[in-house]
C-alpha cells in the first residue's frame, strides 16, 4: 500500500473549559523534520508531541499547529511589570524628544507584545493525556489524507514499470536481426581492408564470438525484468513507508537500462532504451512524493 508523502490532517475537541484545535501538514522530505507552533501551556510537552508524530508519520517535513482557547471567565491575566517599565522608559524618553503628550503611553503600553499574557504556567497530566487524544486523531487524519494520494501515485507507477517491461519484450525480436547484422557489417569491414581471399574463417568465427559476447544483453535483460517484478511486489505489500526502497530498486532498474542502451549497437533498440528512461524518469519523480 501507498502513502503520499504529503497531506493535511485536523482535530479538535472541547477539554474542560479549553478547546483544543490541532491542525498539521505534511510536504516532501527525506527525515522526518518537524516545525510547532505551541501555545506557552503546551511548552513542557514539546519532546512528547515530536516523539508521537515521528512514531505516527515517519517521514516528511511536518508543519504543526495547536491553539488552546479558554473561555474568558477562566482566563486569568497577569501583566509583565518588568517589561512593561522597560518599554515605558523608552516611550516616554522618545515622547519627551519630540515633544508630544505622554498621557496614553499606558494604553499603548498594554498593547504591546508579551506585556500582558494569559495566566498559563503548565498544562496537567491528565489534560495532556487528553490534548494527546486529539494529537493522534489529526496525525491519523493526515495518514487517511496521504493514503487517499497514494493510490493516485499508485496507479501511475505501476503503469510506468509495466510500460519498461512492454518495451523489454520488442527488444527480443530484435536481437537476431542485430547479430546478422553486426556479422555481416564485420565481414564487409574485412573485406574492404584486407580482401575476400585472405580472410581466416576460423579466426573470424573466433573474433565473432569474442565481440557478440561482450554485445550480449541477456543477462540485462534477465536483471531488468527482475527488478521490474520486484518493484510490483514491494508496492503491492503492507509496508507503509517503502520510498526509499523503491527508489533503491529504480537506481537498479536504471543501472540495467543504461547498459542495455550501452550494448544496443542498434538503432531501434536503442529508441526503446530511450522510451525506457522516459518512463523511469517519470517513475523516479512520483517516488519524491511517496512515504
Amino acid at each position: 500500500m501507498l502513502y503520499s508523502m504529503t497531506g493535511f490532517g485536523r482535530a479538535d475537541a472541547a477539554i474542560g473549559n479549553r478547546q483544543v484545535v490541532v491542525e498539521m501538514k505534511a510536504l516532501n522530505g527525506k527525515q522526518f523534520e518537524l516545525m510547532t507552533k505551541l501555545p506557552p501551556i503546551l511548552r513542557n510537552y514539546e519532546l512528547d508531541i515530536r516523539n508521537l508524530l515521528n512514531s505516527a508519520l515517519m517521514r516528511g517535513t511536518i508543519d504543526v499547529t495547536i491553539t488552546v482557547k479558554q473561555e474568558g471567565a477562566s482566563k486569568p491575566m497577569v501583566v509583565n511589570t518588568d517589561l512593561a517599565m522597560f518599554y515605558y522608559q523608552g516611550m516616554k524618553q522618545i515622547a519627551e524628544q519630540v515633544g508630544i503628550p505622554t498621557d496614553n503611553i499606558i494604553s499603548t503600553l498594554m498593547r504591546m507584545p508579551e506585556v500582558v499574557a494569559p495566566d498559563q504556567d503548565a498544562l496537567a497530566v491528565e489534560d495532556w493525556e487528553k490534548v494527546k487524544i486529539v494529537v493522534e486523531k489529526a496525525a491519523a487524519n493526515l495518514m487517511e489524507h496521504r493514503r487517499h494520494e497514494g493510490e493516485v501515485l499508485y496507479k501511475d507507477i505501476h503503469s510506468r514499470i509495466s510500460n519498461i517491461e512492454q518495451l523489454l519484450e520488442k527488444v527480443i525480436p530484435l536481437e537476431g536481426e542485430r547479430t546478422t547484422r553486426v556479422r555481416a557489417k564485420i565481414e564487409q569491414w574485412l573485406i574492404d581492408v584486407v580482401g575476400k581471399q585472405k580472410i581466416d574463417e576460423n579466426r573470424l568465427e573466433q573474433e565473432m564470438i569474442y565481440y557478440l559476447e561482450r554485445m550480449d544483453i541477456s543477462e540485462e535483460k534477465t536483471r531488468l525484468k527482475q527488478h521490474c517484478v520486484y518493484f510490483h511486489e514491494t508496492v503491492d505489500n503492507k509496508d507503509t513507508a517503502i520510498g526509499r526502497k523503491l527508489n533503491f530498486i529504480l537506481q537498479e532498474i536504471g543501472r540495467e537500462v543504461n547498459t542495455l542502451g550501452s550494448k544496443a549497437n542498434h538503432a531501434e533498440i536503442q529508441q526503446i532504451v530511450i522510451n525506457m528512461k522516459d518512463e523511469l524518469e517519470k517513475a523516479k519523480e512520483q517516488i519524491l512524493n511517496i512515504l
